[in-house]
Protein backbone atom coordinates (compact mmCIF):
# COMPACT_ATOMS: atom_id res chain seq x y z
CA UNK A 1 0.00 0.00 0.00
CA UNK A 2 1.34 3.50 -0.81
CA UNK A 3 1.93 6.09 1.88
CA UNK A 4 -0.98 8.16 0.62
CA UNK A 5 -3.25 5.15 0.85
CA UNK A 6 -2.49 4.26 4.41
CA UNK A 7 -5.26 4.60 6.96
CA UNK A 8 -5.21 6.50 10.21
CA UNK A 9 -3.77 3.53 12.06
CA UNK A 10 -0.82 3.37 9.67
CA UNK A 11 -0.17 7.08 10.05
CA UNK A 12 -0.41 6.85 13.84
CA UNK A 13 2.01 3.91 13.75
CA UNK A 14 4.57 5.90 11.77
CA UNK A 15 4.23 8.91 14.06
CA UNK A 16 4.63 6.58 17.04
CA UNK A 17 7.76 5.01 15.55
CA UNK A 18 9.28 8.41 14.89
CA UNK A 19 8.54 9.64 18.40
CA UNK A 20 9.89 6.41 19.91
CA UNK A 21 13.15 6.67 18.01
CA UNK A 22 13.46 10.32 18.98
CA UNK A 23 12.85 9.51 22.63
CA UNK A 24 15.36 6.65 22.53
CA UNK A 25 18.01 9.10 21.40
CA UNK A 26 16.94 11.65 23.98
CA UNK A 27 15.50 13.73 21.15
CA UNK A 28 12.21 14.34 19.41
CA UNK A 29 13.42 14.43 15.83
CA UNK A 30 9.91 13.85 14.58
CA UNK A 31 8.89 17.25 15.93
CA UNK A 32 11.43 18.94 13.71
CA UNK A 33 11.07 16.75 10.69
CA UNK A 34 7.33 16.46 10.10
CA UNK A 35 5.44 19.39 8.62
CA UNK A 36 2.10 17.54 8.55
CA UNK A 37 0.56 14.15 9.27
CA UNK A 38 0.40 12.39 5.92
CA UNK A 39 1.57 13.65 2.54
CA UNK A 40 5.12 14.75 1.86
CA UNK A 41 6.15 14.97 5.52
CA UNK A 42 5.68 11.27 6.21
CA UNK A 43 7.00 10.44 2.76
CA UNK A 44 10.30 12.14 3.50
CA UNK A 45 10.64 10.57 6.94
CA UNK A 46 9.19 7.13 6.22
CA UNK A 47 12.58 5.39 6.20
CA UNK A 48 12.93 6.08 9.91
CA UNK A 49 15.38 3.31 10.62
CA UNK A 50 17.81 4.81 8.14
CA UNK A 51 18.12 8.10 10.02
CA UNK A 52 21.62 8.78 11.24
CA UNK A 53 21.11 10.11 14.75
CA UNK A 54 24.72 9.80 15.84
CA UNK A 55 26.68 12.88 16.95
CA UNK A 56 28.77 14.36 14.16
CA UNK A 57 31.84 16.48 14.91
CA UNK A 58 31.56 20.14 13.98
CA UNK A 59 34.54 21.92 12.46
CA UNK A 60 34.76 25.20 14.38
CA UNK A 61 37.14 27.73 12.85
CA UNK A 62 37.76 30.67 15.20
CA UNK A 63 35.36 33.54 14.47
CA UNK A 64 36.89 36.49 12.63
CA UNK A 65 38.00 39.34 14.89
CA UNK A 66 39.33 42.87 14.55
CA UNK A 67 43.07 43.07 13.81
CA UNK A 68 44.84 46.10 15.30
CA UNK A 69 48.00 47.50 13.70
CA UNK A 70 50.38 49.31 16.08
CA UNK A 71 53.57 51.30 15.67
CA UNK A 72 56.85 50.53 17.47
CA UNK A 73 55.61 52.39 20.55
CA UNK A 74 52.40 50.41 20.76
CA UNK A 75 50.17 53.18 19.45
CA UNK A 76 47.26 52.10 17.28
CA UNK A 77 47.63 52.95 13.60
CA UNK A 78 44.68 51.18 12.02
CA UNK A 79 42.11 48.42 12.37
CA UNK A 80 41.20 45.77 9.82
CA UNK A 81 38.29 43.38 9.99
CA UNK A 82 35.99 41.30 7.85
CA UNK A 83 33.51 41.08 10.73
CA UNK A 84 33.49 43.61 13.57
CA UNK A 85 33.92 41.30 16.55
CA UNK A 86 35.84 41.14 19.83
CA UNK A 87 35.71 37.73 21.51
CA UNK A 88 35.14 37.81 25.27
CA UNK A 89 34.85 35.17 27.97
CA UNK A 90 31.51 34.51 29.65
CA UNK A 91 32.60 36.25 32.85
CA UNK A 92 33.05 39.41 30.76
CA UNK A 93 29.34 39.44 29.91
CA UNK A 94 26.80 41.01 32.25
CA UNK A 95 24.58 38.49 34.06
CA UNK A 96 21.51 40.36 32.85
CA UNK A 97 22.64 39.79 29.25
CA UNK A 98 22.93 36.04 29.80
CA UNK A 99 19.51 36.00 31.46
CA UNK A 100 17.91 38.02 28.67
CA UNK A 101 19.25 35.89 25.79
CA UNK A 102 18.36 32.62 27.49
CA UNK A 103 14.88 33.89 28.44
CA UNK A 104 13.92 34.79 24.88
CA UNK A 105 15.88 32.23 22.85
CA UNK A 106 15.99 29.05 24.94
CA UNK A 107 14.68 29.42 28.48
CA UNK A 108 15.35 25.76 29.34
CA UNK A 109 18.90 25.90 27.99
CA UNK A 110 20.50 24.56 31.17
CA UNK A 111 17.90 21.80 31.58
CA UNK A 112 17.82 20.08 28.18
CA UNK A 113 20.36 18.44 25.90
CA UNK A 114 21.09 19.18 22.25
CA UNK A 115 17.38 19.66 21.61
CA UNK A 116 14.60 21.10 23.75
CA UNK A 117 11.78 18.54 23.73
CA UNK A 118 9.18 21.04 24.91
CA UNK A 119 10.23 23.60 22.32
CA UNK A 120 10.29 20.97 19.60
CA UNK A 121 6.81 19.73 20.51
CA UNK A 122 5.54 23.31 20.23
CA UNK A 123 7.26 23.64 16.86
CA UNK A 124 5.80 20.29 15.80
CA UNK A 125 2.29 21.50 16.59
CA UNK A 126 2.89 24.69 14.59
CA UNK A 127 4.28 22.72 11.66
CA UNK A 128 1.32 20.33 11.70
CA UNK A 129 -1.02 23.29 11.43
CA UNK A 130 1.00 25.15 8.81
CA UNK A 131 1.87 22.16 6.63
CA UNK A 132 5.51 23.26 6.50
CA UNK A 133 8.44 24.40 8.60
CA UNK A 134 6.87 27.48 10.17
CA UNK A 135 8.71 27.18 13.48
CA UNK A 136 12.06 25.53 14.11
CA UNK A 137 12.20 25.03 17.86
CA UNK A 138 15.97 25.50 17.76
CA UNK A 139 17.98 25.44 20.96
CA UNK A 140 20.87 27.84 21.56
CA UNK A 141 23.21 24.96 20.74
CA UNK A 142 21.51 24.42 17.40
CA UNK A 143 21.66 28.14 16.70
CA UNK A 144 25.39 28.11 17.46
CA UNK A 145 25.85 25.23 15.01
CA UNK A 146 23.90 27.12 12.36
CA UNK A 147 26.10 30.20 12.80
CA UNK A 148 29.29 28.13 12.57
CA UNK A 149 28.10 26.46 9.36
CA UNK A 150 27.06 29.83 7.91
CA UNK A 151 30.37 31.47 8.81
CA UNK A 152 32.26 28.52 7.30
CA UNK A 153 30.38 28.80 4.00
CA UNK A 154 32.42 30.26 1.15
CA UNK A 155 30.12 30.28 -1.86
CA UNK A 156 26.61 31.69 -2.10
CA UNK A 157 25.36 28.15 -2.65
CA UNK A 158 26.95 26.98 0.60
CA UNK A 159 25.46 29.95 2.44
CA UNK A 160 22.00 29.22 1.05
CA UNK A 161 22.35 25.60 2.11
CA UNK A 162 23.27 26.67 5.65
CA UNK A 163 20.08 28.74 5.85
CA UNK A 164 17.57 26.70 3.87
CA UNK A 165 14.34 25.62 5.58
CA UNK A 166 14.81 21.92 4.95
CA UNK A 167 14.65 18.69 6.93
CA UNK A 168 18.16 17.77 5.80
CA UNK A 169 19.59 20.95 7.30
CA UNK A 170 17.69 20.49 10.56
CA UNK A 171 18.92 16.93 10.97
CA UNK A 172 22.45 17.94 10.08
CA UNK A 173 22.36 20.72 12.70
CA UNK A 174 20.96 18.28 15.23
CA UNK A 175 23.77 15.77 14.73
CA UNK A 176 26.34 18.54 15.12
CA UNK A 177 24.51 19.90 18.18
CA UNK A 178 24.66 16.49 19.83
CA UNK A 179 28.44 16.45 19.36
CA UNK A 180 28.77 20.02 20.66
CA UNK A 181 26.76 19.15 23.79
CA UNK A 182 29.08 16.20 24.42
CA UNK A 183 32.22 18.29 23.89
CA UNK A 184 31.43 21.44 25.87
CA UNK A 185 29.73 22.54 29.07
CA UNK A 186 26.59 24.68 28.86
CA UNK A 187 28.55 27.77 29.89
CA UNK A 188 31.08 27.13 27.13
CA UNK A 189 28.31 26.77 24.55
CA UNK A 190 26.64 29.98 25.72
CA UNK A 191 29.97 31.82 25.52
CA UNK A 192 30.56 30.57 21.99
CA UNK A 193 27.05 31.52 20.93
CA UNK A 194 27.29 35.04 22.35
CA UNK A 195 30.57 35.56 20.51
CA UNK A 196 29.37 34.33 17.13
CA UNK A 197 25.81 35.70 17.00
CA UNK A 198 25.02 38.62 14.68
CA UNK A 199 23.13 41.49 16.31
CA UNK A 200 22.77 43.90 13.40
CA UNK A 201 24.49 47.23 12.70
CA UNK A 202 27.56 45.26 11.46
CA UNK A 203 28.18 44.03 15.01
CA UNK A 204 29.16 40.39 15.46
CA UNK A 205 29.28 39.03 18.98
CA UNK A 206 27.96 40.56 22.17
CA UNK A 207 31.03 42.72 22.94
CA UNK A 208 30.99 44.42 19.55
CA UNK A 209 27.21 44.80 19.77
CA UNK A 210 27.38 46.42 23.22
CA UNK A 211 29.98 48.87 21.92
CA UNK A 212 28.23 49.61 18.62
CA UNK A 213 24.74 49.96 20.05
CA UNK A 214 25.42 51.62 23.41
CA UNK A 215 29.11 52.55 23.71
CA UNK A 216 29.66 50.18 26.66
CA UNK A 217 31.37 46.87 27.32
CA UNK A 218 29.31 43.69 27.40
CA UNK A 219 30.10 43.48 31.12
CA UNK A 220 28.37 46.81 31.73
CA UNK A 221 25.09 46.33 29.88
CA UNK A 222 21.98 47.50 31.70
CA UNK A 223 18.66 45.64 31.67
CA UNK A 224 17.09 47.65 28.80
CA UNK A 225 20.32 47.40 26.79
CA UNK A 226 20.65 43.65 27.35
CA UNK A 227 17.02 43.10 26.40
CA UNK A 228 17.57 45.12 23.22
CA UNK A 229 20.50 42.97 22.13
CA UNK A 230 18.71 39.76 23.08
CA UNK A 231 15.77 40.85 20.96
CA UNK A 232 17.95 41.72 17.98
CA UNK A 233 19.36 38.25 17.31
CA UNK A 234 16.06 36.82 16.04
CA UNK A 235 16.09 38.93 12.87
CA UNK A 236 19.03 41.37 13.02
CA UNK A 237 18.49 42.76 9.53
CA UNK A 238 14.84 43.61 10.18
CA UNK A 239 15.75 45.37 13.45
CA UNK A 240 19.04 46.98 12.35
CA UNK A 241 18.87 50.46 13.92
CA UNK A 242 21.26 51.85 11.29
CA UNK A 243 18.70 51.31 8.56
CA UNK A 244 16.07 53.77 9.71
CA UNK A 245 13.17 54.59 12.01
CA UNK A 246 11.06 51.57 11.01
CA UNK A 247 13.85 49.19 12.03
CA UNK A 248 14.38 51.03 15.30
CA UNK A 249 10.68 50.77 16.09
CA UNK A 250 10.84 47.03 15.45
CA UNK A 251 13.89 46.75 17.69
CA UNK A 252 12.11 48.62 20.47
CA UNK A 253 9.14 46.24 20.20
CA UNK A 254 11.47 43.26 20.31
CA UNK A 255 13.18 44.68 23.40
CA UNK A 256 9.84 44.94 25.13
CA UNK A 257 8.94 41.37 24.14
CA UNK A 258 12.15 40.21 25.84
CA UNK A 259 11.36 42.22 28.97
CA UNK A 260 7.85 40.78 29.13
CA UNK A 261 9.27 37.29 28.73
CA UNK A 262 11.79 37.85 31.51
CA UNK A 263 8.96 38.99 33.77
CA UNK A 264 6.83 36.01 32.76
CA UNK A 265 9.66 33.66 33.73
CA UNK A 266 10.16 35.44 37.05
CA UNK A 267 13.63 36.73 36.17
CA UNK A 268 12.51 40.29 36.85
CA UNK A 269 9.38 41.73 38.43
CA UNK A 270 6.58 43.26 36.33
CA UNK A 271 7.42 46.65 37.87
CA UNK A 272 11.07 46.38 36.82
CA UNK A 273 9.98 45.31 33.33
CA UNK A 274 7.59 48.27 33.06
CA UNK A 275 10.34 50.71 34.09
CA UNK A 276 12.76 49.24 31.54
CA UNK A 277 10.11 49.38 28.81
CA UNK A 278 9.64 53.08 29.50
CA UNK A 279 13.31 53.75 28.72
CA UNK A 280 14.30 55.10 25.31
CA UNK A 281 16.09 52.78 22.88
CA UNK A 282 19.35 54.66 23.49
CA UNK A 283 21.10 53.50 20.30
CA UNK A 284 24.41 55.34 19.80
CA UNK A 285 25.86 53.77 16.66
CA UNK A 286 29.40 54.06 18.01
CA UNK A 287 31.95 54.07 15.22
Amino acid sequence: MSERGEGQSGIASKVGRLAAIGAAAGLLVAGIALPAVGGAGLGIMSATNELNLKPEDLTEPPPAEVSIVQDARGNEIARFYEEYRTVVTLDQVAEVMKTAIISIEDYRFYQHGAIDLEGTIRAFAKNLHAGGVSQGGSSITQQYVKQVLLNSAVTDEEKDKALEASYARKLNELRHAMAVEEKYSKDEILEKYLNIAYFGASAYGVEAAATRFFGVRAADLSLPQAATLAGAVQDPNATDPNLGRKQRERLLKRRNVVLDRMAELGKITPAVAAKAKAAKLGYKGTK
